[in-house]
C-alpha cells in the first residue's frame, strides 16, 4: 500500500488552498494583532522559494527529561540528513559540498549578476535537498555558464569535475521522477534508488519471485534498498549499519540509543529499541514488528516519525525516502480535534463505498495536533503539514494508524503575510467572504479527515495484491485522491455541526469546495512552466478530482466555467450535487484500489490529471505576474542548545533560532556530514 506520509499541499506550497495565508489557523485576521507580531517567520525568499521560520511553543513546559527525549530524536533525525541527498541523485554529495567550497571561501567580486545566479543556484539546491526541483522534479538550472563556475572553482581550489560537472549545464538526467506514459520510468528517472541499466521490467520481475513468510502479512519489499546489476545479476543494497548509509545509520543509532534512555514509557521505549535492531539488521520483519509497536504506543507527550518512509520518489513504488519530524502534543487542538477518531466507524458506516469495500471495523485511529521541534530528509525544509502513518494495510486493519496535524507549521504559514491572489481568483464577493470567514477551517478540517478517516478508510478485496504492485506509479496519486474525496465527501454534512466541530457546516462546506475546484482547475498551475504536464502526485490528484467532476457535472451546469473581462473563474451553481459527485468518485476510487483495477485507474490518471489546458495556464500564469510571494515555501528548523556541566550532563536545553537560511545549510553539511561523496 501507498504510504500515507501526505503533504497536504493546499497550504504548503505558500499559495494554500485557496490563499488562505492572508488568515491565522483559527480563521481569524492574521494583521490583527496576535502574540506573534514581534516574532519574524520570514526568513528570505528567492527564485520560487519563501523560507520562513516555526516556534516551539509550550517548550518551556515540557520536563528536562522531555526536552531531552527531543532533542536526541532531533540529532538522531539530522543525523541522517546526507542520506536524503544521495537518495535524490548519485552526485548530489559531490556537487552539494562543491557548491558549498566556493560559496564559503570565495573573495572575488559578489556585487555581479553571476555571483547572485550562483547564490541562487545553491539555495534552490539546498532547499531540493539536490540538483532536481523539489516538486516539479525537473532538474534546476543554472543562469550562469560552465566557464563562471570553472572559474569559481580555480580560484577556491575545489574539485569538481567529470559527469558531476557536466550534468549541472547539459540535459543529461533531466528528471529525478518521470511518470510520464509509455516510457521505462525507472529507467529515465535519475533518482538514485536504482543502478544504472535498470529497467521497470527489471524491478517488477525481481519483486514478482519474492514471497512473505505470511501472506497475510506482506512485507514492505524494497522499502529500504537500492537495486542494482552487478554482472547482470539484480541485488539488493540495503541501507543499515554496515551497509549502504552505514556511516549516517551508525549516528542515527548513536542517537536513537539515548533517546530510548529517556522515554516516557515502556511502550515507547521499546518501540524506539525495535527502531535502532532495524536500522542494525535492515531486517523487513522488524520493520513491520517496529511499526505495529509504534502504533500501539500512543501515551506520552513526544513522538516521531524516523525511517525510510515515503515513497512518491520511486517511480515503482517501492523504496522510501529519508525522513524524520519530531513531535510534541498540543493538548488543547488534539482534544478538540479527537472526536473525528471516536467517531471513525459511523464516517466508515455512511460512507458511499460498496459494502464489501467497507471495514467491518475501523480500529486504532489516533489523531493528534503536534508542535513540530525538527525535521529533516525529505521533510526539510519542504515540509507536510498533515501526517498519516504506518503504510502497511495489514497493520492499519489490525492495528490502526496514527494521524497528526502539525499545528505550528500551519501557524507559521498563516502568519507569514498575504499573497492577495485569493481576490483575484475567486468569482464573486460571495465566494470571497465565504473563503475569509470559513476557509481555514474547511481547510484544517479536510486535512484531518482526509488523514484520519480517509487513509483509514476502505478495504482491498480478498487475494488483490498491494496497490504498488497492481496500480503502479498511479497508485500514490489514486490513494491521496481517495484521502481528499473523504474528506471533501464529509465536509458538505451536518454531521460535523453534530459533533461541535462547524458552527454552520454548509457555510464551511461551501468554502471547502470553492477552493478545492478554484486550485485544482487553476490556482495550482502557478507552479508549472508552460506546456509542462503536471506529474507530482498531489497536483494530479487535485486536478482530476476537480476536472472529472466538472465534466461529469455539466449537463447540470454544476460548475460553470465563466468568462469575464477576459479572465476565467470556475463557479460552483450546485454544492448538493457537487456533494454527490464526489461520493460517486470516491466510490469509484475505492473499487479501483479494492480491485486492484489498473486500466481504470490509467484511464483516470491520464484522462483528468495530468493534460493542462494551455489557455488557461496561459492566462493564470500572467494574472499571477502581479504578486511578488513565491509559491512554495519551506522551513529553517529551530536550533535546540544543550547546555552542561562540568560532567557534560545537560542540565538544560534552549531554543534558538538559525538567523539565515545558508547559515543553517552550511551548519548541518559541517556538524551532520556523515556520507562519502560517492556511497
Amino acid at each position: 500500500m501507498k504510504l500515507k506520509f501526505i503533504l497536504v499541499f493546499f497550504i504548503t506550497a505558500g499559495i494554500m488552498f485557496s490563499c488562505g495565508d492572508d488568515k491565522k489557523a483559527d480563521g481569524t485576521d492574521a494583521n490583527k494583532v496576535t502574540k506573534n507580531e514581534a516574532f519574524s517567520f520570514n526568513v528570505e525568499q528567492f527564485a520560487d522559494i519563501k523560507i520562513l521560520r516555526y516556534q516551539i511553543p509550550g517548550w518551556e513546559n515540557l520536563s528536562l527529561k522531555e526536552q531531552k527525549l527531543v532533542y536526541y530524536l532531533t540529532q538522531a533525525g539530522l543525523s541522517g540528513r546526507d542520506i536524503m541527498w544521495d537518495q535524490n541523485y548519485r552526485h548530489n554529495l559531490k556537487i552539494r559540498n562543491a557548491l558549498e567550497n566556493v560559496y564559503a571561501n570565495y573573495g572575488g567580486d559578489k556585487t555581479s549578476n553571476d555571483w547572485k545566479a550562483f547564490e541562487t543556484y545553491l539555495k534552490r539546491v539546498w532547499f531540493s535537498n539536490g540538483i532536481h526541483h523539489h516538486y516539479s522534479n525537473d532538474k534546476l538550472k543554472p543562469e550562469f555558464s560552465s566557464d563562471y563556475l570553472k572559474g569559481l572553482l580555480t580560484d577556491t581550489n575545489t574539485k569538481l569535475e567529470g559527469e558531476a560537472f557536466d550534468v549541472i549545464f547539459n540535459d543529461k538526467d533531466a528528471k529525478k521522477v518521470n511518470l510520464t506514459k509509455d516510457v521505462d520510468n525507472v529507467l529515465l528517472s535519475a533518482v538514485n534508488f536504482y543502478g544504472p541499466n535498470v529497467t521497470t521490467a527489471d524491478v517488477e520481475s525481481f519483486y514478482k519471485a519474492k514471497t512473505s513468510p505470511n501472506p497475510e502479512q506482506p512485507l514492505s519489499f524494497g522499502l529500504n534498498s537500492q537495486l542494482v546489476k552487478e554482472n547482470g545479476v539484480l541485488k539488493e543494497r540495503v541501507y543499515k549499519s554496515g551497509g549502504l548509509y552505514g556511516s549516517a545509520i551508525d549516528e542515527i543509532i548513536k542517537w536513537l540509543e539515548l533517546a530510548q534512555g529517556v522515554a516516557e514509557n515502556k511502550a515507547q521505549g521499546d518501540a524506539i529499541g525495535i527502531l535502532i535492531n532495524y536500522y542494525k539488521t535492515g531486517d523487513l520483519q522488524t520493520w513491520d514488528d517496529y511499526n505495529v509497536a509504534w502504533t500501539a504506543a500512543t501515551d506520552g507527550n513526544i513522538d516521531y516519525i524516523n525511517s525510510f518512509i515515503e515513497v512518491y520518489n520511486d517511480p515503482a513504488g517501492y523504496r522510501g525516502s529519508y525522513e524524520t519530524i519530531v513531535q510534541i502534543k498540543d493538548f488543547d487542538m488534539s482534544q478538540k480535534m479527537a472526536v473525528l477518531s471516536e467517531n471513525a466507524q459511523w464516517f466508515e458506516d455512511n460512507s458511499p463505498l460498496m459494502d464489501e469495500h467497507k471495514k467491518d471495523t475501523v480500529v486504532g485511529v489516533t489523531y493528534k495536533v503536534v508542535t513540530v521541534a525538527g525535521e529533516a530528509g525529505d521533510a526539510s525544509p519542504s515540509t507536510p503539514i498533515g501526517v498519516n502513518l504506518p503504510n502497511a494495510n495489514w497493520i492499519r486493519k489490525e492495528v490502526g494508524s496514527k494521524s497528526v496535524s502539525l499545528g505550528n507549521i500551519i501557524n507559521a504559514y498563516n502568519n507569514a503575510g498575504s499573497t492577495g491572489r485569493l481576490k483575484e481568483f475567486v468569482h464573486d464577493d460571495e465566494e470571497y467572504e465565504l473563503e475569509k470567514k470559513y476557509g481555514q477551517l474547511g481547510d484544517k478540517l479536510h486535512t484531518a479527515l482526509h488523514e484520519v478517516i480517509g487513509h483509514a478508510s476502505g478495504q482491498l478485496n480478498p487475494g488483490v495484491g498491494e496497490t504498488k504492485e497492481t496500480l503502479k506509479k498511479y497508485a500514490s496519486t489514486l490513494e491521496e485522491g481517495r484521502a481528499d474525496l473523504v474528506g471533501l465527501y464529509y465536509l458538505y454534512n451536518p454531521k460535523l455541526q453534530e459533533l461541535g466541530l462547524v458552527d454552520d457546516w454548509k457555510a464551511v462546506g461551501k468554502a471547502a469546495y470553492d477552493g478545492y475546484i478554484r486550485n485544482g482547475l487553476m490556482t495550482q498551475l502557478i507552479r508549472l512552466k508552460l506546456g509542462d504536464d503536471v506529474e507530482e502526485a498531489h497536483m494530479v490528484n487535485r486536478q482530476w478530482v476537480s476536472a472529472w467532476a466538472f465534466e461529469k457535472g455539466k449537463a447540470d451546469n454544476v460548475i460553470e466555467k465563466v468568462t469575464r473581462d477576459g479572465k476565467t473563474y470556475f463557479n460552483i451553481n450546485d454544492y448538493e450535487k457537487l456533494h454527490e459527485l464526489f461520493g460517486q468518485l470516491l466510490r469509484e476510487t475505492q473499487r479501483i484500489k479494492s480491485e486492484g483495477d489498473y486500466e481504470a485507474v490509467e484511464a483516470l490518471v491520464e484522462g483528468y490529471g495530468v493534460k493542462v489546458d494551455q489557455a488557461i495556464h496561459a492566462e493564470v500564469l500572467e494574472r499571477n505576474k502581479q504578486f511578488t510571494s513565491a509559491p512554495y515555501s519551506g522551513f529553517v528548523n529551530p536550533v535546540l542548545v544543550a547546555e552542561t556541566d562540568d560532567n557534560g550532563e545537560i542540565t538544560a536545553i534552549k531554543v534558538t533560532q538559525p538567523d539565515t537560511f545558508d547559515g543553517q545549510m552550511l551548519n548541518y553539511s559541517k556538524i551532520y556530514g556523515f556520507l562519502p561523496e560517492e556511497n
